[in-house]
């Protein structure tokens, strides 16, 4: 008998794993998996300090410190004017993935399909399939990665349960329109389906952008869990805090299944993001900033090599063709980059169902120091055609 489940057959070593490890073994600048190089707001750090040394180090609540659970519901208040009630209408999860992993397997049925946007994160098609769902891609394409409305009507059948969606987009980094959003909440709404939006990327969005999330909008707040989380908002993504808020009915199935998950985790770093999340636009702000800076950093860089590169309009990542560059396999470019050049990137390839659509493209991150992303171009300046 065979020891992995059927249902994760062909899961695997996820890519961040296998390329964070090549990093290690031959010292190469980290271009792949999406942590920053620099620490967050020193506020928030020192509030995780203070609760250490405070005693603060036991079983937080199941569903989080009601200190943390205000201030999500707070932070939603005052960006998209979305009230929920802390006591039950606020969970606090170990990190997204956690989140968006106990919302497939609370609200997935064995043999119900779940729509989500290609190239999707890893963890997409394994919540699914642990939840005994059905996978159903709506690829976006490159150069502007924009969603094909039409496709995702027909991505729709009966069996269709909800809509898995991310925005601002990883990996590709575009950021739905206000239209777009509009379009997913009219087929929502048509086909009484339940949304998870994954908005963990909420506050890095360029070039005067906004981000709308699906709750707001007329008919979606009653089938919507939104999730979201500290790592990437405050530079932290070692401490594993993130969120889901909704309406109470949906956020009692998320905990229902979180709860044998990890129960609860974090308990120093949950009054520090309450800190955090307390400290109102400035940090984020200042971290949109820079993040733009360092986006165009980095895609002027690769486009100087000779890549094509598609200029996101969030997130920490940009996508880039290799085929300039006589390259067409991304999973064998990237393993060969760290020893011929130093620099690790992650192969767009594995983010999609069929990984021939993404065969071309590769991922890298920029949220990183200046001084590392330009060291990077540097050992990349052999490959200039």
């Amino acid at each position: 008998m065979a020891p992995l489940a059927r249902r994760l057959h062909g899961l695997g070593t996820t890519i961040f794993a296998e390329m964070t490890a090549l990093a290690v073994e031959t010292g190469s600048v980290n271009l792949g998996q999406g942590f920053p190089d620099t620490d967050g707001p020193v506020e928030v750090l020192e509030a995780a300090v203070e609760a250490i040394r405070s005693g603060v180090n036991q079983y937080p609540p199941g569903p989080g410190t009601a200190e943390l659970r205000h201030a999500v519901a707070e932070h939603q208040l005052r960006c998209y004017g979305l009230s929920w009630d802390p006591d039950t209408e606020v969970l606090v999860t170990t990190g997204a993935t956690e989140a968006i992993a106990a919302a497939m397997l609370a609200l997935v049925e064995p043999g119900d399909e779940v729509v989500a946007l290609e190239p999707f994160y890893d963890s997409y098609g394994a919540s699914v399939a642990m939840a005994g769902g059905v996978l159903v891609p709506v690829t976006l394409r490159p150069p502007s990665y924009a969603l094909d409305v039409d496709a995702l009507r027909a991505a729709v059948t009966p069996r269709t349960r909800l809509i898995l969606l991310n925005s601002p987009h990883n990996p590709t980094g575009a950021v739905l329109s206000p239209e777009e959003v509009a379009a997913v909440a009219a087929v929502a709404v048509e086909h009484d389906l339940l949304v998870v939006s994954d908005e963990v990327y909420e506050h890095m969005v360029y070039d005067g952008r906004a981000h709308v999330p699906p709750a707001t909008l007329e008919g979606m707040r009653e089938r919507t869990v939104s999730v979201s989380s500290a790592g990437k908002t405050f530079s932290v993504t070692g401490w594993k805090v993130g969120w889901v808020t909704g309406p109470a009915e949906l956020v009692t199935a998320v905990r229902t299944a979180k709860q044998f998950l990890t129960y609860t985790s974090g308990a120093p770093f949950q009054p520090a993001v309450a800190a955090g999340l307390r400290l109102g636009q400035p940090p984020l702000d200042a971290l949109r900033d820079s993040l733009q800076g360092k986006r165009d950093l980095l895609c002027a860089g690769l486009r100087d090599l000779g890549l094509e590169v598609f200029t996101p309009a969030g997130t920490y990542f940009v996508t880039t063709d290799i085929r300039p560059l006589g390259f067409d396999d991304g999973v064998e470019f990237c393993r060969a980059l760290p020893r011929r050049y130093g620099v690790v990137a992650i192969p767009s390839a594995v983010f999609y169902a069929d990984s021939e659509r993404g065969r071309h493209l590769v991922r890298w991150a920029f949220c990183k120091r200046d001084d590392t992303l330009a060291l990077a171009l540097e050992k990349l300046a052999p490959l200039r055609t």
